[in-house]
C-alpha cells in the first residue's frame, strides 16, 4: 500500500470519526421523547429524569393553584394510568379539566415537572348535535 493511499485513508477515519462522535454527542442531548401518560406510568423508573413531552388528560377537578402564584398541580391520565404533574408560569386559555395537554419537562419520584405545557383545543365539531340539527329541520 502506497504512503498517499494510507494518508488518506488515515484522514478519511479521523474525519469521520470525529463527525460521528460529534453527530452522537449533539443528539444525546438533545434527544426528547414523546410519550403519553400510561407508557410512562407502566415503568416510571426507567423514565426518571429523561427530558420528554407528556401527553395526556387533565384528570377533572385536580387542578390546584398556589395562592397568589402561577403554580399549578394537577393530575394527568391516559388508558386509567395518572401521574401527578407540576407547572409554573401562564397556562393557555384551553387548560381546564378535561383538556387534552402536552407538557415538556421530566419525570421524578413526586411526578412530572412540565417546563412548558401545551394544551389542545377541544373539537368544534360535534357529531350529535350535528345530525340532530340536520335532522330537526325535515
Amino acid at each position: 500500500m502506497s504512503s498517499k493511499l494510507a494518508r488518506v485513508l488515515i484522514t478519511l477515519l479521523v474525519v469521520g470519526g470525529s463527525l460521528s462522535f460529534l453527530f452522537y454527542t449533539t443528539l444525546a442531548q438533545e434527544t426528547e421523547f414523546y410519550k403519553h401518560v400510561d407508557e410512562v406510568m407502566a415503568q416510571p423508573d426507567q423514565w426518571y429524569g429523561k427530558k420528554m413531552k407528556l401527553h395526556g388528560f387533565v384528570v377533572d377537578n385536580t387542578i390546584q393553584v398556589k395562592e397568589s402564584t402561577l403554580e399549578y398541580l394537577f393530575d394527568m391520565q391516559t388508558n386509567g394510568r395518572v401521574v401527578r404533574a407540576s407547572y409554573k408560569g401562564v397556562v393557555p386559555d384551553t387548560f381546564k379539566s378535561g383538556a387534552e395537554v402536552v407538557l415538556g419537562g421530566m419525570l421524578a419520584s413526586d411526578g412530572f415537572h412540565a417546563t412548558d405545557m401545551t394544551a389542545k383545543c377541544p373539537s368544534k365539531y360535534d357529531p350529535k348535535s350535528a345530525t340532530g340539527a340536520a335532522g330537526g329541520g325535515r
